[in-house]
């Protein structure tokens, strides 16, 4: 009988560093409070508005000064003390989400009001982001990277499932300000397991960068040289900028299933119950020794399985592939974190978390309206089909084209992968 010990999910940076359990807690407490804000926003526009186009609003707010700012605040973070940096943005979202509460308290009927408030909390996690993501290799060392990637990704699940349910018995007892209240007061979890972590000042290269300009294009010069890097990007653009399934859903389900709410809603978590089986069940990632190939294998399956949602018919076989692709989704950004927490050099942290934000937060509502798209032209399945045929056909090209992904392993120095992946 195998050790089930060597399948769950590796717990060892919970139960050894006292730091990064801190913030795990923390960041976890936080993350779902951010979804009871998302969940409570997008109902407070639906219910001012009865637009799907004014709830759509809410992710254009978001999305416009994430892809702004978000190469400066890379820039940024790779040039003063991460830590304080993230005690500052968090205070700041942390108002925020105060604000709402004042302005549901109030009674506002301006959506405008809304997107404001959001447009300011998504500037603000343009820092927040990128320099948390730069504490996990100052905390654990590299052999429990690969666990803590995936306690992030459980975090990340935790609040996508936890966050909606959460908020839906919430709006009755108390109303949307009670959820957006409850937000503000868990970023005080988030802030406690920051401020008790030392200083965190870049570390490396010739000091820290300067922040700007000039930081930002020294970031983007230093993920043009590293192939590594650059493949491993363009790994997760390729797999969501062709096959994310989301916008198919109510089609999907119009077609074969008669519409039916339930069945919607079931389809809307088939991903994240896959997620969450996968990280759960995450132990043996910590164990690839080839994480890049293992990343593209695992985009290959997630558009093998996309195609199987386009082209089956039967509910259980639907789901299935759903859940499938939610499990390779989790494989893939495991081992895509790895490399890119383990393969950068500290000083370029900043900025490297920074376009990995970017890519995996912005790119996916891109695919989104491409399948849209496609399914307009075409028909859902079709466009579900294609999109994860052109999904593995990447995953194949970026093997066959950047071999320095296929052949990364783990254990290799920032400095050594920055420099061999430059001569691949």
């Amino acid at each position: 009988m195998p050790d089930l010990r060597r399948l769950v999910a590796d717990v060892t940076p919970l139960r050894e560093n006292a730091a990064f359990r801190r913030l795990w807690i923390g960041t976890t407490l936080s993350t779902v409070g951010s979804a009871l804000t998302l969940f409570a926003v997008t109902l407070q526009v639906f219910l001012l508005t009865g637009s799907s186009a004014a709830v759509g609003g809410v992710g254009l707010a978001a999305a416009i000064p994430a892809l702004a700012l978000g190469l400066f605040g890379g820039a940024l973070v790779d040039s003063a003390d991460r830590r304080a940096l993230v005690l500052w943005s968090q205070s700041a979202m942390m108002t925020v989400s105060a604000a709402f509460a004042v302005q549901a308290l109030a009674g506002n009927s301006h959506v405008w009001l809304l997107y404001v408030l959001e447009a300011v909390a998504s500037s603000a996690n343009a820092v927040n982001g990128p320099a948390r993501r730069t504490f996990m290799p100052r905390l654990l060392p590299a052999a429990q990277i690969p666990a803590g990637a995936a306690l992030t990704m459980l975090t990340m699940h935790i609040s996508m499932l936890g966050g909606p349910v959460l908020g839906g018995l919430l709006v009755p007892l108390g109303g949307l300000k009670l959820c957006y209240l409850l937000d503000a007061v868990t970023f005080l979890a988030s802030l406690y397991g920051v401020f008790r972590l030392p200083p965190m000042r870049p570390e490396g290269g010739d000091g820290p960068t300067r922040p700007g300009l000039h930081g930002v294009l020294d970031g983007v010069r230093f993920l043009g040289r590293s192939r590594v890097l650059t493949g491993v990007l363009l790994a997760d653009v390729s797999a969501t900028l062709f096959a994310m399934p989301v916008a198919l859903y109510p089609a999907i389900n119009a077609e074969r299933f008669d519409g039916s709410p339930r069945t919607l809603g079931l389809l809307s978590a088939g991903l994240a119950i896959g997620g969450l089986l996968g990280t759960v069940f995450s132990g043996p990632l910590a164990h690839v020794r080839r994480p890049g190939l293992g990343m593209l294998v695992a985009g290959g399956v997630w558009g093998a399985a996309l195609f199987g949602f386009g082209v089956v018919h039967s509910f259980a076989l639907t789901m299935a592939a759903l859940v499938v692709a939610g499990i390779a989704d989790v494989i893939s950004v495991v081992l895509r974190s790895t490399i890119i927490q383990v393969a950068t050099p500290d000083v370029y942290r900043g900025r490297v978390n920074a376009a990995e934000i970017m890519v995996g937060g912005n790119i996916p509502q891109v695919g989104n309206f491409r399948a849209g798209v496609v399914a307009e032209l075409t028909s859902p399945g079709v466009s579900a089909g294609l999109g994860g045929v052109l999904a593995v056909l990447g995953a194949a090209g970026i093997a066959v084209a950047m071999p320095a992904v296929v052949r990364y392993r783990t254990g290799q120095a920032a400095e050594t992968s920055a420099v061999s992946t430059t001569a691949s």
